[in-house]
């Protein structure tokens, strides 16, 4: 099993910044992607940014330039930093962590921009 726990989040006007973090524990090696997705009230859940098992990065094609996914040297900890913000960011954002036949998801953090 593996936990997972988000901070950040918030609300921002647009064009601002806000950073994301959440902390791994239990079995992390496990772990083949760590990352983020977003879900907008009436749509999907979709990927944001992760890291891939090979260490490279993927970004979803709207927040190329803006978004970038960070972690800490133990590989524990992932960031999200959040720049030039839009309305359409808003979304609640979780953090995910998936095994080779298992998905681990955060609670779910709120960030809302404002026009």
């Amino acid at each position: 099993q593996v936990q997972l726990a988000e901070s950040g989040g918030g609300s921002v006007q647009a064009g601002g910044s806000l950073t994301l973090s959440c902390s791994f524990s239990g079995n992390i090696i496990s772990l083949i992607y760590m990352g983020w997705y977003r879900q907008a009230p009436g749509k999907q859940r979709d990927l944001v940014a992760r890291f891939n098992g090979d260490g490279s990065t993927t970004y979803a094609n709207s927040v190329k330039g803006r978004f970038t996914i960070s972690r800490d040297m133990g590989e524990t900890t992932i960031h999200l930093e959040m720049n030039s913000l839009k309305p359409e960011d808003t979304a609640v954002y979780y953090c995910n962590g998936r095994a080779r036949s298992l998905n681990f998801w955060g609670q779910g953090t709120q960030v809302t921009v404002s026009a």
